[in-house]
């Protein structure tokens, strides 16, 4: 959802009408809150933010299992390090 000028709303503002931004979030509006002229904080629905979360959790569970892919495919081709080399590897960082 791209955000409009209309919701665009100094931090000011938003003071004193936060129950009508807060009623026309719940509608679906998404309210970008200015201070000092640049962007500050966003105001949205908190069902939305609870999926941006499940959205954030679950690709990071991909990206895990991405990389566990990667390395049991290496492990099949038999491109692997013995323990020392890897310990050596990480007391060198």
């Amino acid at each position: 959802m791209s955000i409009r000028a209309q919701d665009v709303v100094p931090i000011s503002e938003a003071r004193a009408r936060l129950t009508e931004l807060s009623d026309e979030v719940v509608g679906g509006a998404e309210k970008l809150l200015t201070k000092n002229g640049a962007a500050y904080v966003a105001l949205i629905d908190a069902r939305k933010l609870d999926y941006y979360h499940a959205l954030e959790a679950e690709h990071a569970s991909l990206l895990l299992l991405a990389e566990a892919d990667v390395a049991l495919r290496e492990l099949a081709a038999g491109e692997r390090v013995s323990s020392d080399t890897l310990m050596q590897a990480l007391t060198d960082r």
